[in-house]
């Protein structure tokens, strides 16, 4: 390999959660054991990238004669197996960062996780391929990994090894190129558990094949093969006896996948260069394939992820396909290619018409990055559009995974809303097991229904349970709970579908049942509010802090209080979720609704017209609003004083 051994080691703890991975890859059941080549080859892969792409600026450190590949070295005798390649390599700093640690978030509970679900394949997989720590499945096969890098543009090479027992060693080395080598002390072979002889290079060609048959770089492989003298007729002579020839030989295509007729490649085929992509240990959910031809043509292969990754909420995560011009890569992860509310998406785009040699500003700049990302984004949302309607069950675990990104889209590409807001799914009092799009809710309204009545809050049980749609069950008319973060945002920038404004049943006045139900209600709830106006003016004094008027209600049947804002008023999910994000609100003051044909009512009717000054009647409004903070689901301003009123009236009526 061309190391050298090195001065003295010094020994380090592996970080804990890095310590609980390896333990549970060491001694995992996970059967499909040779996955670990496919992972050390694409790390390699990326490696060669990452110098290509530094060396446009920085020349010097990609000499001309020097030739990407990667390299499998076998020792049969001692039975190791070396990944070699020369690439872009680490300095020490980045050997402790990269392999010492795992620095994502979330690493904790996912590891809790799998050890709940008792070490089981599928859970290691799932933490291993979400984590994208492929590096460390090389101790499902090995008693112990040496790996030697040298960073593109220093000196010095680093040592690191371990046996995957808690601890690993750093040493300085020497290395004659840049690059890395992982060198895997293999474990015996036992093909029951999975571990095949990865020293025999038939078992080497057929992973590789397999796994890695894309990968863009030449996958090396020293091998022997048998030679005899042969006469001019090519016929072996009399009495030669062979000798072994050995070569190297190229183990995988490298032909693009993409460039491939779809009907000619395979599903396995897109899984394992998904995977390769992706570093996903899970084949995709769906496949797409585009492909733009006239005066500007490219290819698209793009993937939507079975899973969502754990980073997905993080704004600050980087995200893009990969670009590449004339089938070579150009940038690893381009974010001008999709929009934000798509970075699920996993995939490659390529381009005849973009130079080689590009810089990001100027690619941000380049016409057509924008026509590309303009004619993708289209296509993906009508593949999204076509596949809720043709396959519904794998639409719905599409969105139980990305739909709250998809929403995102809402409030930021106007060009497309029209596309999205149909792709749309919420919950809705109609079944509480499925969800309903936005044009299913339109076709089964009343035709007397002048909008689409929706909700918004923290859960389907906290919005169900909402005194505001007491009356809207009770009537049979469907209400959408819109129960996500990013629904709030979601209704400001989408008023109205297909001629159908949305309504709030928490805001302003709401209008129930067919138009002759509407006026009945209305004449009956105006005739009521003049017989209780002394009333109602004086608890919207009582509570003037807070309450900026008291009505009745016609959207309660069972509960004797709710409160509503105007129109334009914040809804409290949005107050809280402001809050939350530490940011400074005026407060609102709410309307509260009373309920006409609630005895409660009556009660302070008769209260009131017997003594309109006693002092049991602020108590009283104190309480209702109290009530509804608490039915609504928001903090009570004074919690101790409502706990003492409401002692209090409980001790006068025992």
């Amino acid at each position: 390999m061309g190391e050298q051994p090195s001065q003295t080691a010094e020994t380090f703890a592996f970080q804990a959660e890095t310590k609980q991975l390896l333990n549970l890859v060491i001694h995992s059941l996970y059967t499909n054991k040779d996955i670990f080549l496919r992972e050390l080859i694409s790390n390699a892969s990326d490696a060669l990238d990452k110098l290509r792409f530094e060396s446009l600026t920085k020349p010097e450190l990609l000499p001309d004669a020097a030739a990407l590949e990667i390299r499998l070295e076998t020792d049969k005798q001692n039975r190791t197996l070396t990944i070699t390649d020369n690439g872009i390599g680490m300095s020490r700093d980045e050997v402790v960062s990269n392999i010492g640690t795992i620095a994502k978030s979330g690493t904790r509970a996912l590891l809790e996780q799998v050890r709940q679900d008792g070490q089981s394949p599928e859970a290691l997989s799932e933490l291993i391929g979400r984590f994208g720590v492929g590096f460390y499945s090389a101790f499902m096969v090995s008693d112990k990994v040496t790996l030697v890098t040298r960073r593109a543009g220093e000196d010095t090479a680093t040592e690191w090894e371990s046996t995957g027992d808690g601890e690993y060693s750093l040493r300085a080395a020497e290395r004659p190129q840049s690059g890395t080598s992982i060198t895997l002390q293999l474990k015996p072979t036992d093909p029951e558990n999975g571990i095949e002889d990865f020293t025999n290079s038939w078992a080497l060609n057929s992973i590789v094949k397999r796994h890695s048959d894309f990968v863009t770089y030449p996958i090396k492989n020293k091998q022997e093969r048998e030679e005899i003298e042969r006469d001019d007729e090519g016929k072996p002579k009399e009495g030669a006896q062979p000798t072994i020839v050995v070569e190297d030989k190229t183990l995988n295509s490298m032909k693009p996948i993409w460039t491939r007729t779809p009907s000619d490649v395979t599903e396995d085929e897109y899984a394992e260069f998904y995977k390769h992509i992706a570093h996903d240990w899970n084949p995709p959910l769906k496949t797409l394939n585009f492909r733009a031809e006239g005066r500007f043509e490219f290819q698209a292969l793009v993937f939507l992820p079975a899973q969502a990754p754990f980073d997905l909420a993080f704004h600050a995560s980087p995200f893009g396909l990969q670009l590449y011009a004339q089938r070579v890569m150009i940038m690893e992860q381009c974010e001008d290619l999709i929009p934000r509310y798509l970075r699920f998406l996993k995939g490659v785009v390529d381009s005849a018409d973009l130079p080689l040699n590009v810089s990001r500003q100027r690619l941000q700049q380049d016409r057509h990055i924008t026509q590309i990302r303009n004619w993708l984004t289209k296509k993906v949302l009508d593949s999204l559009s076509t596949l809720a309607q043709q396959d519904t069950e794998t639409y719905l675990k599409f969105w139980e995974q990305f739909g709250q990104v998809l929403k995102e889209g809402l409030s930021t590409d106007f060009e497309n809303k029209d596309r999205i807001a149909p792709l749309l799914l919420f919950s809705s009092s109609k079944d509480p097991e499925k969800l309903v799009g936005l044009k299913d809710y339109v076709e089964r309204m009343p035709l007397a229904q002048p909008e689409i009545f929706y909700l918004t809050g923290e859960s389907r049980s906290a919005v169900e349970n909402s005194p505001h749609v007491e009356a809207f069950k009770e009537k049979g008319q469907e209400v959408l709970y819109l129960i996500d973060p990013v629904d709030e945002f979601v209704v400001q920038s989408l008023t109205e579908f297909e001629g159908k404004k949305l309504k709030s049943i928490g805001k302003g006045t709401v209008h129930i049942g067919s138009e002759s139900e509407r006026e009945a209600a209305e004449q009956e709830l105006k005739q009521k509010s003049e017989s209780y106006t002394d009333l109602l003016q004086t608890l919207q004094k009582m509570l003037d802090e807070h309450i900026k008027e008291v009505r009745l209600s016609n959207r309660l049947t069972a509960s004797p209080v709710c409160l509503v804002s105007e129109e334009s008023d914040p809804s409290p999910q949005m107050e809280r979720l402001l809050r939350q994000a530490q940011q400074d609100l005026p407060k609102q003051k709410r309307i509260m609704e009373l309920n006409p044909t609630h005895p409660l009512l009556e009660k302070l009717q008769e209260r009131f017209q017997h003594d309109n000054d006693d002092p049991r009647l602020k108590t009283y409004a104190e309480l209702l609003f109290g009530y509804g903070l608490l039915a609504e689901g928001s903090e009570l301003p004074d919690p101790v004083r409502f706990n003492t009123h409401l002692v209090e009236l409980m001790a006068t009526n025992l």
